[in-house]
């Protein structure tokens, strides 16, 4: 990720990145309620622009090597964008499901780019089977893509109950003379015992 990146930014942007990397990874600590390096998560979208934003902030707390507590707190005072970051660094920096609770906030907004970044990897890996069944109802309900969710072949497989509950939805819409999302179908589908994990969907 980091030489993508560098080949994508202009040189102040890279000498910047450079510079908070090594900050992040000599002092990954600090005192007070914020630590320098966090500082930088802030300022990358302005440093980097914010195409580049969620790498720039993903690759910073990788090289602080920040725990579900340091994520937690950076999650809680940050923007939007930079919740987004984090929730995308979480497969790789928390092994356990310590940063569900992360997850399951972003879920409860309706905030499309939280939402799809919640139901990654980490979520795919931690969710128990009612909360990750209510993940991919909720991206139904907002629009965002089945292709973000992580793994949804695999645990969607032989799951009468998320069959029962797309049922229901697609019954709902029906009856209120709204269109079933297509997506609908496609997990649908999905949850035949027979169904076949392939593509972006597994």
């Amino acid at each position: 990720m980091r030489a993508e990146l560098d080949a994508r930014l202009g040189e102040a942007a890279r000498a910047w990145l450079a510079r908070a990397l090594d900050g992040a990874a000599a002092r990954p600590g600090g005192h007070g309620p914020v630590s320098p390096w966090e500082l930088r998560v802030a300022e990358a979208g302005r440093r980097c622009g914010p195409e580049h934003a969620d790498a720039a902030r993903v690759l910073l707390l990788h090289a602080a090597r920040a725990d579900a507590g340091t994520l937690a707190r950076v999650y809680r005072q940050g923007t939007a964008d930079e919740r987004r970051a984090v929730l995308k660094a979480l497969p790789h920096l928390v092994p356990g499901p310590e940063a569900l609770p992360l997850v399951e906030d972003a879920l409860r907004t309706n905030d499309t780019r939280l939402v799809a970044a919640a139901v990654g990897p980490y979520a795919a890996r931690h969710l128990d089977a009612h909360n990750w069944r209510h993940a991919v109802l909720k991206c139904l309900f907002t629009g965002v893509g089945v292709d973000a969710v992580a793994d949804l072949a695999r645990r969607a497989r032989a799951d009468a109950e998320l069959a029962r509950m797309l049922a229901d939805y697609a019954a709902e819409r029906t009856a209120a003379g709204r269109p079933v999302p297509g997506d609908l179908h496609r997990v649908l589908a999905l949850t035949e015992p027979t169904a076949t994990p392939h593509g972006k969907e597994s």
